[in-house]
């Protein structure tokens, strides 16, 4: 199926989403990669609705693509007195790691990396930021802070540490479990939680290895401080805004927005938007013009997808939402100002063939009105290449491998599609037309920009460029 805009969707899939007839509702309404939240829901649940987009997939014969998010490590305060203690601003309270009452003089908090890692005059942010209080007497087994801004503490709510990096794993054993389960699934993405540092991304790499791209989640500011690297490391990213947005200050996130889509476009990395965008479509069949606006800014920033989560995860209207979504896209994308910005904001490319290669095809492109890219790719990079000079023109990817052609359901303007393994440089060029014809390109021009690696097959060449005619 062709999409009629560039930027990507992904929805996260839950009770008002998981359904057979729900997912090909959202598929059609214009999801491209579905989000398998492993935070909620059983392996079991996670496996039924797996098998329900491929089947989807093998009935619409369109690859869709698979993220699965883990969970990552939760840090949580204990079982409370009463389930639930107040704390006014300028008091002193005392968290404890045992032995605990529950109460304000003693707060179960059962996380040694806490006590090890904090420092006087650092910050813990509760119940998503609504409360934050700061270290100043520390022991072994426990921290005696100041209330900074007050509130209702309740039973397990969760803890985060803005200005400390945790000596903690990425992976918990749940996570590791569920790895591996997905993986025997076959998901196309996985997606890395609460990512401090590249060793981080690392430490995940060995368990996946190449069965699955891997996405970073950027939501610590220690991830801020080791970007580049961990963006290295990465087969992808994506702005978590909703947890890093509770760690900075509000008014940092639109820039740092900017910097990681920039970053990634770069790197030659997909990246996606996540967290709120379309937050009142919960509960209301329209978005605030606030929400629209917030994704037409994602879409001019140049990211490559924007994603849905309790919209269409737990949400009342979940295909309003992604009917939304994909309307603001393309309204953004038709837009007047739009390539004049995506264009103002386009990275410098690496001085490299390749690079060069591939930044050739998409200026060749738009300037004749091709009626497509043809990017023949064995393991995405050549598509990523095109696609990162964000060209007027659409890219029609084509590769041999059902996995490489679901993992392109993430990148801008990209429309994958399978093809035969081709012999010979005169079959490379005669099969573009057929799959120009066959996934109706050729009807927006007359010619196509053909562009490869040689030898045929070779993963990460990209030096070959030609001009065809369709008829």
């Amino acid at each position: 199926m062709v999409r009629r805009r560039r930027a990507k969707i992904v929805a996260t899939v839950g009770p008002a989403s998981a359904s057979p007839e729900m997912l090909k509702a959202l598929f059609l309404a214009g999801v491209d990669t579905f989000r398998l939240n492993f935070s909620h829901g059983t392996q079991e649940d996670h496996a039924t609705v797996h098998a329900a987009i491929r089947s989807l997939e093998r009935e619409l014969q369109s690859p869709i693509g698979i993220l699965m998010d883990l969970q990552g490590p939760k840090i949580r305060v204990g079982t409370l007195r009463d389930n639930k203690i107040t704390v006014r601003s300028g008091e002193t309270i005392r968290f404890v790691r045992f032995g605990s009452e529950g109460d304000g003089s003693a707060i179960p908090l059962p996380h040694q990396e806490i006590f090890a890692a904090l420092a006087p005059d650092d910050d813990l942010l509760i119940d998503d930021g609504r409360i934050r209080v700061r270290a100043k007497n520390l022991g072994n087994d426990f921290i005696e802070a100041e209330v900074i801004v007050g509130g209702t503490i309740s039973n397990h709510k969760g803890v985060s540490l803005p200005g400390t990096i945790l000596n903690l794993s990425p992976l918990t054993q749940k996570d590791r479990a569920d790895l591996e389960f997905g993986l025997r699934l076959g998901v196309d993405w996985v997606g890395l939680s609460f990512v401090q540092k590249p060793s981080d991304v690392i430490e995940a790499r060995a368990l996946i290895g190449e069965r699955a791209g891997l996405m970073a989640k950027i939501e610590k500011p220690a991830a801020l401080e080791r970007i580049d690297d961990i963006i290295q490391a990465s087969d992808a990213i994506m702005v978590a805004r909703g947890d890093l947005g509770v760690e900075i200050p509000p008014e940092d996130v639109p820039g740092r927005q900017k910097e990681l889509v920039r970053a990634c476009r770069l790197a030659v990395k997909p990246v996606i938007v996540a967290t709120q965008m379309l937050d009142s479509m919960i509960s209301a069949p329209t978005p605030t013009r606030a929400e629209a606006s917030d994704v037409a800014t994602a879409i001019y920033d140049g990211a490559d997808a924007v994603m849905l989560s309790a919209e269409s995860a737990t949400g009342q209207y979940p295909c309003q939402a992604v009917e939304m979504m994909d309307r603001i896209i393309r309204s953004t994308e038709q837009h007047k100002m739009y390539r004049s910005i995506i264009e103002a904001t386009q990275p410098n490319e690496e001085q490299t063939l390749p690079h060069a290669v591939a930044a050739a095809a998409a200026d060749l492109a738009s300037a004749i009105g091709a009626a497509a890219i043809v990017a023949y790719t064995s393991s995405g990079t050549t598509a990523a290449r095109v696609a990162r000079k964000r060209p007027k023109v659409r890219i029609l990817a084509t590769t041999t491998s059902i996995e490489v052609s679901r993992r392109l359901c993430l990148l801008w303007g990209t429309h994958s599609a399978l093809s035969e393994h081709v012999q010979s440089y005169e079959e490379m060029v005669s099969r573009a037309i057929e799959l120009a014809k066959r996934e109706e390109f050729d009807a927006a021009g007359d010619t196509l920009v053909v562009v490869c690696g040689m030898p045929l097959g070779l993963g990460g060449t990209t030096n070959n460029l030609r001009v065809v005619s369709v008829s």
